[in-house]
């Protein structure tokens, strides 16, 4: 038997907030048909060039101080790592770990957290990996 991912979803406090955060992110935008609202419990973010989905539930009594099993890996597709770090740091992210230059000069990644306290990495961008 074989599947595909139909989405990924992020358990959250605010799924809103939140929401409209990782929009900017990642340049997403709500459903056409279902558009987001402030107070709703769930809402569906979606790529208007790949049609990937991630949708972000409230969970009444999420913990957010719990560490994640799950994270985003993001490779920047219009700046380099370093530009997309301010950009995203500009957005309110703020920075949990720092591995640039871990395997010798332009390598490592850039461990963040979002608006909750979910983790991700900005990675070097593929234009930056052909360096």
């Amino acid at each position: 038997m074989t599947a595909r991912i139909s989405h990924l979803s992020i358990d959250c406090v605010n799924a809103y907030e939140l929401s409209e955060w990782w929009k900017q992110v990642l340049g997403f935008v709500d459903v056409e048909e279902d558009p987001n609202g402030p107070g709703d419990e769930e809402c569906m973010i979606l790529s208007p060039t790949t049609g990937e989905h991630v949708l972000f539930l409230e969970v009444p009594g999420f913990d957010t101080s719990i560490p994640k099993r799950i994270h985003l890996d993001l490779r920047p597709t219009e700046r380099t790592r370093d530009e997309e770090l301010e950009v995203l740091l500009g957005l309110g992210a703020t920075e949990v770990a720092d591995h640039r230059g871990i395997y010798g000069p332009g390598t490592g990644w850039v461990v963040l957290a979002d608006p909750e306290g979910n983790q991700f990495c900005i990675l070097r961008g593929d234009h930056e990996l052909a360096d």
